[in-house]
């Protein structure tokens, strides 16, 4: 760990787009509060663990929950310090689930967490992490809004819901992140596991709305999502339903062989060119991407994997699909040693504040 001083340091550079002094005091407070505090991380074990005055619980909380300060230049600077400590290999994005007693919650609902494999009553948040070696550190956060608020004027008010902030499916929350990191940072390839959207559409719409933009993409995808799978000869059939993880297996392409990956057991990649058509009114054949899945030692399917990455550079895509459950490590060890669920999260604004000191606590810990 880095000595206290440089802790000071890293705070002075990732918040000092706080407008006030005390605003930059109180965030270095939280995130020192953060790193030094065991077990769960409630406001009042946050306070004393930094502080011996009885007004210090009450002060931090002020600062997350009410003080009007924006969250987008502190997380626009970590995105900065981050790029900084090291070569960003990729752009990764993940749900975080946040569980939640009661109704009172920014965004909360009943969903349903593949992570735990059950139904909860939760906050759902999208992040996008820099991927840095082994290291995904977050930069940027949605939260995702449930249906039933759009029209409740009461839920909005009292969380302080901006007028602007609607239901959006997964994908474009990722899009948006993507948007949001392409106006911060050089551009990385993006990879991202929308497998288990319940909507199959959800990983064709993205890789659609990811090559409009012109970004690298490896994306896995749902066994639904259909797809037509072009042979040798240029005819086209509709992909099967693959299988699930460890049965199955891909139609047979004789112009896409096996391709071998540098590792330590070698993984062999099997592809086949694919077009994903867009849904709805638009009757085209969509986009020319590449489908491919690695082959398991008894040449079982793995995941399946959707890419605009050419066929010469499988070898790469399978390498940058590795990188996906990097947001799903981070986010576990995030609520394990950050408090990442441990904060009410009433408001949207405490709730995008909170995130964001997480996030900057937990770059420190693993890059300062």
């Amino acid at each position: 760990m880095a000595s206290t001083l440089d802790l000071r340091r890293y705070c002075q550079r990732v918040f000092r787009p706080l407008p006030r002094v005390d605003q930059r005091r109180w965030a270095h407070t939280y995130v020192k509060a953060l790193l030094a505090t065991p077990g769960k991380k409630s406001i009042q074990r946050l306070a004393r663990s930094v502080s011996s005055s009885p007004t210090a619980a009450q002060s931090l909380r002020q600062f997350v929950n009410a003080s009007p300060w924006s969250w987008e230049p502190i997380q626009r600077e970590l995105t900065t310090w981050v790029r900084e400590a090291g070569p960003v290999n990729a752009w990764t994005f993940g749900p975080a689930f946040l569980p939640k007693r009661g109704e009172r919650s920014v965004g909360v609902h009943r969903r349903y967490d593949p992570f735990a494999n059950r139904t909860a009553n939760c906050q759902v948040g999208y992040g996008a992490f820099l991927a840095v070696g082994s290291a995904h550190v977050p930069v940027a956060w949605e939260l995702s809004l449930p249906g039933p608020w759009d029209d409740c004027p009461n839920l909005r008010q009292r969380a302080r819901v901006p007028a602007t902030e609607r239901h959006r499916p997964p994908w474009v929350h990722v899009l948006n992140l993507v948007e949001t990191l392409a106006a911060r940072t050089d551009p990385a390839p993006v990879v991202t596991d929308l497998s288990d959207s319940h909507d199959s559409q959800d990983a064709g719409l993205l890789a659609h709305g990811l090559a409009k933009r012109g970004h690298t993409f490896v994306i896995a995808i749902p066994r639904q999502l259909p797809v037509t799978v072009e042979d040798q000869d240029g005819s086209c059939q509709l992909l099967p339903q693959v299988a699930p993880v460890g049965t199955g297996d891909l139609p047979t392409e004789p112009s896409a062989p096996a391709a071998s990956i540098p590792r330590p057991c070698a993984t062999r990649v099997r592809s086949a060119p694919a077009r994903v058509p867009m849904p709805r009114a638009d009757t085209s054949q969509g986009s020319p991407y590449q489908l491919f899945t690695t082959m398991r030692p008894d040449n079982r399917v793995g995941q399946v994997w959707l890419t605009n990455l050419p066929q010469e550079s499988l070898p790469e895509a399978a390498r940058l699909a590795q990188q996906a459950g990097g947001p799903a490590t981070a986010i576990a060890a995030m609520a394990r040693w950050f408090g990442l669920l441990d904060f009410e999260g009433r408001s949207f604004p405490g709730w995008h504040h909170h995130m964001s000191l997480i996030s900057a606590a937990y770059a420190y810990g693993r890059l300062g």
